[in-house]
Order: C-alpha cells, then sequence, then structure tokens
C-alpha cells in the first residue's frame, strides 16, 4: 500500500517548523511600543501594565493543553488543526483590534479593553506552541528533547524573522506592522495546520533527518545572529534587505529537503520491509510479553492528567524551579536596557544587547533539548541533571552581570540568554517523560506559570524595588553598579535555589528513568 506522501511525521515537523517561524510574535514588542505609548496617550507605567498582560496571556496556556487532549482524544484523527485554528483567530482577532485602535478606526478604546487586546494576541502563541510542541513529542517519543528544542528554538528565532520582514517591506511603519502581525503568522498557521498530525510510527531514520534539520535550524540563527550584527555597524540599502531576506526564506524552505528525502527512504523501507514480514512474526509472542513488562510500570507512573499532576512532588519542584529560572531570566532581559544606561553603554551596544538575546535564546532553547537528548541515550544521564547544571551556570551569569565589570554584561548576558532558553526546552521534555504524553500540553503549560509570576518578583518586588531606593536626582535616574548589584546577587540566590530543587528531582526520579524511561529508548531503538 502507498503511503500519501503528505501524510507522515516528517511533512508534519516541516508545518510545524514553518508555523513557529512567525509564532513569536510577542518578542517583537519593542517594534511597535512606541507607536503604541503615542497614539493611545499613555505614560510608561500604563505601557507597562498592557505588556504585563502580554506576558501573561502567552504564558497561561492551560486551555490549549485541554483542547490538545480533546483532539488527540480519539488517536488523533480530529488533529491537532484544531489548536492551530484556536490560536490563529484569536491571533488575527487580537492583533487586528490593536491595529485599528492604533490607525484610529474607532475611538480611543480605555486601558482595559487594549489590555483584553493584547492578552488575546498573546494567548494565541501558546496554541501555536502546544499544538507543535506536543505533537512533536508524540511523534518523536525518543528524541524528545532535540524536537521540543527545534520547535522551541524557532518559536525563539520568531522575533528576528517577524523583524526580518517588517525591515524589508515595512520599515519605518509601525502602524502597517501590527496589521501584518494579525495577517502573516494566522495565515500562515491556516496554510499549514492541515499537515500538522500524529504519527505513531518509527520509520528508522529518525536520527539521521533530526541531526539534518538541527543543522538547519543553526544555519537559521547564525545567519540571523550576523545580520543583525551588520545592521548594528553598517546601514543595509533596500537591495541589499531584500538579497538578505530572500536568503533567509531560502533557508527556511531548506526543511522540505528532509521530507522528501525521508519519503524517499521510507518507501525503500517499505518494500524490504514487506519482504521479512513473515519473520518478523516468529517472535511477535515473545515480545508481547516484553512489551506487557515494559509498559506496565510506565503506565503505572505516567499519563497523568493536571489534578493529579498537581498533587505530585514532582509538580512543584518543577514549577520552583521553573519560577527561579524563568523568571530571573526574564528580569534580565525585561531590565537589560536600563542596566546598561546605568553602567555608561552606548544606545548602539544596548540595541546590539537585546537584539542578540533572541539568539542566545535559541542556542539553549536547541542546544539543551540535543545535548541532554545525547546523554540520556549514550550515558543514560536523567534530564533533570541538565536543569541542575544549567541553572546553576544560569546563577554564575547573574554573578557576573552583578559584578558591573568592563564588558561584564556582554558575557552575563550570553550566559543568562542561553541558560534561560535551556528551561524553555528541558521543562516541557521533563514534563512528557514523568507524567506522560497524553495530557502533556496541560501540564506544562500549567507550570509555565511560575514564568510570569517569577518575573513579577524578581523584575518589581527585586530589580524594580532596589532600583528606586538608589535612584536619585533627576527623573529619578541610577547610575553605577549600585542600581543593579544586589538584584542580581539575590536572583543568582535563588537561581541556585532553583538548581538545588532540580537536583532533588534527578535524584528523587532516578530510578524511574533507570527503569522505565532510558529502558524504553532501548526498547525503541531495537525495534
Amino acid at each position: 500500500m502507498e503511503t500519501p506522501r503528505l501524510n507522515n511525521k516528517w511533512v508534519s515537523t516541516v508545518a510545524s517548523v514553518w508555523i513557529q517561524c512567525t509564532s513569536g510574535s510577542l518578542y517583537t514588542f519593542s517594534i511597535y511600543s512606541q507607536t503604541l505609548k503615542s497614539t493611545q496617550r499613555y505614560d510608561q507605567s500604563t505601557l507597562d501594565i498592557v505588556s504585563v498582560f502580554k506576558d501573561i496571556g502567552v504564558n497561561c496556556g492551560v486551555l490549549s493543553g485541554f483542547l490538545y487532549y480533546y483532539a488527540a482524544a480519539d488517536g488523533g484523527r480530529r488533529g491537532p488543526w484544531i489548536v492551530h485554528l484556536a490560536g490563529a483567530i484569536q491571533c488575527f482577532l487580537g492583533y487586528f483590534l490593536i491595529w485599528a485602535a492604533v490607525a484610529g478606526l474607532f475611538p480611543r478604546p480605555p486601558v482595559p479593553a487594549m489590555c483584553l487586546f493584547m492578552l488575546v494576541a498573546a494567548h494565541a502563541q501558546s496554541f501555536f506552541n502546544t499544538g507543535n510542541v506536543v505533537t512533536g513529542v508524540r511523534n518523536f517519543p525518543s528524541y524528545s528533547g532535540t524536537i521540543v528544542g527545534i520547535m522551541k528554538g524557532f518559536l525563539g528565532l520568531s522575533g528576528a524573522i517577524l523583524i526580518q520582514v517588517y525591515e524589508t517591506i515595512f520599515d519605518e511603519q509601525p502602524t502597517s506592522f501590527i496589521l501584518m502581525l494579525a495577517l502573516l503568522p494566522t495565515l500562515n498557521s491556516l496554510l499549514f495546520m492541515w499537515f500538522v498530525r500524529i504519527h505513531n510510527t518509527n520509520d528508522g531514520i529518525e536520527k539521521e533527518h533530526l541531526n539534518t534539520l538541527s543543522i538547519i535550524t543553526l544555519l537559521v540563527a547564525i545567519y540571523l545572529m550576523f545580520k543583525i550584527v551588520l545592521e548594528h555597524i553598517f546601514t543595509f540599502q533596500f537591495p541589499l534587505h531584500v538579497a538578505a531576506f530572500v536568503l533567509l526564506l531560502m533557508l527556511l524552505a531548506s526543511p522540505l529537503y528532509i521530507a522528501i528525502r525521508a519519503q524517499q527512504t521510507e518507501s525503500t523501507n517499505i518494500l524490504l520491509s514487506s519482504l521479512t514480514e513473515s519473520d518478523q512474526l516468529i517472535g511477535h509472542s515473545n515480545q508481547a510479553i516484553m512489551d506487557f513488562d515494559n509498559e506496565w510500570p510506565r503506565e503505572s507512573e505516567e499519563n497523568l492528567n493536571l489534578l493529579q499532576a498537581l498533587y505530585t512532588i514532582d509538580f512543584w519542584i518543577l514549577f520552583f524551579a521553573t519560577a527561579c529560572g524563568m523568571g530571573t531570566g526574564l528580569a534580565t532581559v525585561n531590565n537589560i536596557s536600563q542596566i546598561g544606561l546605568s553602567l555608561g553603554y552606548t544606545s548602539l551596544e544596548i540595541s546590539t544587547l537585546v537584539s542578540l538575546w533572541s539568539i542566545w535564546n535559541f542556542f539553549g532553547r536547541f542546544g539543551a533539548g540535543y545535548v541532554s537528548d545525547y546523554f540520556l541515550h549514550a550515558r543514560g544521564w536523567a534530564r533533570p541533571l541538565f536543569m541542575f547544571l544549567t541553572l546553576t551556570i544560569m546563577s554564575i551569569g547573574h554573578v557576573v552581570i552583578a559584578s558591573g565589570l568592563p564588558g561584564a554584561l556582554f558575557a552575563g548576558s550570553v550566559i543568562v540568554g542561553v541558560c534561560y532558553g535551556s528551561q524553555w526546552s528541558l521543562m516541557p521534555t521533563i514534563t512528557s517523560e514523568i507524567f506522560g504524553v497524553v495530557h502533556m500540553g496541560t501540564i506544562f503549560n500549567a507550570i509555565t506559570i511560575a514564568s510570569p509570576i517569577g518575573s513579577y518578583l524578581f523584575s518589581v518586588r527585586v530589580v524594580g524595588y532596589i532600583y528606586d531606593k538608589e535612584a536619585s536626582g533627576e527623573g529619578d535616574t541610577c547610575t553605577g553598579t549600585n542600581c543593579f548589584m544586589l538584584s542580581f546577587l539575590i536572583m543568582a540566590l535563588a537561581t541556585l535555589l532553583g538548581s538545588w530543587a532540580a537536583l532533588g528531582l534527578f535524584f528523587w526520579r532516578r530510578s524511574f528513568y533507570d527503569q522505565v524511561v532510558f529502558r524504553r529508548l532501548q526498547h525503541s531503538s531495537s525495534g
């Protein structure tokens, strides 16, 4: 029987990658924030309130998890497209209303209404992300870290990709850019969501093609990094912008080559397997007993729903570690401009720091997933160990920033950015391994709520409070290392506590990884 060319896990993966490429519109808020502020006559504190609802919307994706569970309840026949459709509707509605307000299509809305618009627009990202990440894990259970790293990596790069579209087509037109955010991610998701499907198959070529996709992902990140740096050194004329954008589109189209190669290999494998099918039937009865032995402990430990997960110590350890890691990471990026100003950095240096944050974030998201997968397969190292290592290194990055030494902000932002991105890859993958994939979307989105909680505590209650106490003079500004030193030392301690919690999870679940997770990987590799 011939396999449909557009109905396999590789086509699904490419479609998910392309949807992820336009899903991170929230990372472009700085492009249109000043226009939003001036047209709506907001002061800075009001603009910050609107921004907070952006963070709340994107990090409260439990509803997307429940909807995904409904879509996959019948074995995936309804398909994750339902989740993408819900995200597309919210994305269009939220950004279109923001654009209409900025463009003056209706009277200036009250602040709570604008907060609602931003919340709806931001909430869409959680639906896109859940639909792509959870489908990737279900399609590649043996390499869940790698596929989560790829999906989260492209989400991290999507802000830079959308800005490239803006600079090529809508430069100096932030109002038109808002309309683009209402249309481009929506249309992109509607176009490709039909190909995102759950495929419970193992074609034996997963590692090879995932490695190729990983190389393409790295090339896209490196290309964007160099282009961002060059843009801050040289002035790009319009023809050069267009040429650079065309090259970016070619890089983003290249994953399609993997789907074509995988289709060719799969056709060959189907032919070969048909010749040996009778030989494989001999050992089926014994294999079924082994499968039962392997699956029984898995079913007894995994596939908990959200309510059941809330009663486990694993959930709250992950929640605490996420609040410490992601919370302090968000506090860093939210205040990186003010830190630079207090230390005497130029506006060009600060702009470069902000632009490159998404690149460091990407390397963390992608690298943690790939590296943790490698050591899990090769050495049997449980993934919580990597959460412990990255959070420990992150605390060192906070100390580096706190030192205020020349170049410390550059070095520290690289360390914190990479380790912050790592948490976005490690936490969902650990969730799928400990709690199972059936309710993964709901549970990891519930844990993600720790991110804005941590951001509020560290940004407002620590960084903002200490900065205001140290500020003096006109405009209540602060200069010198004293503005942020104590804040970052406190965040270093908090991140260290989070790393100890992750280490506790490592020892707590070590036998589970040895007896269930690692054994399942070995069984999958030999199957």
